[in-house]
């Protein structure tokens, strides 16, 4: 038999227990769904712990750890969460998903009426959720998709009209409004590598290795690092097969000191002006991290909060995988969610060293 003493301790724990479980229900915490259930013993139902009914009084909730244990109990599942089915997260997904695959098919992008009806949710809802697990809304994501299949487009077709009207856009006028934010350069210069594209660049050398500093009309388009100048020059000569490249003369080169001066010393402010070129989610994880103070760190899904998109944490990881534009937008300043390194484009070594420079200047 248990000693009172055991008895107390097992009833501590329990109640500690049960006290976690009821800030998960006032926190309606999608992530302890399927983990246990709680009964309301004023209404006789059952719910999960992210159920978005109103949280009822302490004194009226059992807590159980399996679904079969609520109902022996005589409790009935909740209507508005309905714990028998697929949590609502997983709904939610399965019906992001299917909305991805409707406007990845369709010839022409699907308004929000027809996304809406198809998975069974008003529009406001809908809009809400796509938002909350992609980071964009559906339109922007209807927008980016068509984008890359006018890249696809431009290859293969005869005319650039032909294009854009194969992606789906139903007047080239609407794309040829934004195509230099979307391709960087009128849809002409694309379909012919860029072809006609004037980029100055130029490699200098710092305490990392070397630099490539490469610049548009618009400003500087590439940052590149590594220890084989040669082989930063032919992935800028990759991105762009029949650009006319063009070395730095004295003046470019002083602009490669700098973007160096900067590397040496991040506590100097980067003020040189961007030709920055994503998605319209990719900008706005790309200016996050412009935001994040040098000698400070973020995660992954600080960054999904602070744009409005908490649930897009994978989403951010990519887009700063994305990033070509090294230390002036500072990928190097996001780490794993755990507080480790994660990945850089550049080499994990660099990010490192760039962070431990950036932390002495606090």
């Amino acid at each position: 038999m248990m000693s009172v003493l055991e008895k107390k301790a097992e009833r501590d724990v329990r109640t500690s227990t049960d006290d976690e479980k009821w800030q998960a229900v006032l926190a309606k915490d999608a992530k302890k769904d399927g983990k246990f259930y709680y009964a309301v013993k004023t209404t006789g139902v059952y719910c999960l712990p992210s159920c978005p009914a109103r949280p009822p009084l302490r004194e009226n909730i059992v807590f159980y750890p399996t679904l079969e244990d609520a109902e022996k109990a005589g409790f009935r599942p909740c209507k508005r969460c309905w714990p028998k089915g697929p949590s609502k997260t997983a709904v939610h997904e399965a019906a992001v998903a299917k909305a991805c695959r409707l406007i990845a098919k369709a010839e022409e992008a699907p308004t929000l009426d027809e996304l809406a009806k198809e998975v069974g949710m008003s529009n406001y809802h809908f809009h809400r959720v796509f938002k909350a697990l992609t980071g964009v809304t559906p339109k922007e994501y209807a927008m980016a998709h068509r984008t890359r299949r006018v890249r696809q487009e431009l290859v293969k077709r005869n005319s650039v009209t032909e294009a854009i009207y194969g992606a789906g856009f139903n007047s080239n006028g609407r794309f040829y409004a934004r195509s230099m934010e979307a391709l960087g350069m009128t849809p002409t210069k694309f379909r012919k590598g860029g072809m006609g594209a004037r980029i100055r660049f130029a490699v200098g050398e710092c305490s990392l290795g070397s630099v490539l500093v490469a610049s548009s009309e618009k400003g500087v388009c590439a940052i590149s690092l590594g220890d084989d100048p040669d082989s930063l020059v032919r992935d800028l000569q990759d991105q762009f097969p029949k650009a006319e490249l063009i070395g730095g003369d004295h003046k470019f080169e002083k602009l490669v000191a700098q973007v160096v001066g900067f590397i040496e010393a991040p506590r100097t402010q980067f003020n040189l002006p961007l030709d920055v070129r994503g998605t319209a989610f990719q900008l706005r994880v790309w200016q996050a991290l412009r935001e994040i103070p040098t000698g400070s760190t973020a995660s992954y899904s600080d960054i999904a909060k602070r744009i409005g998109a908490p649930k897009a944490v994978r989403a951010v990881a990519q887009a700063c995988a994305s990033n070509h534009i090294a230390v002036a937008i500072p990928c190097h300043r996001v780490l794993r969610n755990d507080g480790a390194a994660s990945g850089y484009r550049w080499g994990a070594v660099r990010k490192s060293a760039l962070l431990k420079r950036e932390e002495a200047t606090k």
